[in-house]
């Protein structure tokens, strides 16, 4: 897998419900890129995927308690 775009990053937050604007995408795309910069030499060995529409729907969560 490889770090994801912030278009890329609309997409999948798009499709768990909780579409976002360019800004936050962009965000997003900055804040987790470094994780799958330091999964690479892994990617594909391990038994989970990193997918960026949990980080917002994290986030949604946490400020709704």
């Amino acid at each position: 897998m490889t770090r994801p775009s912030p278009k890329e990053v609309k997409v999948v937050v798009y499709v768990a419900g909780l579409p976002v604007d360019d800004e936050v995408a962009n965000r997003i795309a900055n804040s987790i890129g470094p994780a799958f910069d330091g999964f690479a030499p892994i990617a594909g060995t391990l038994p989970f995927d990193l997918e960026p529409a949990s980080f917002l729907l994290a986030q949604v969560a946490t400020v709704s308690k």
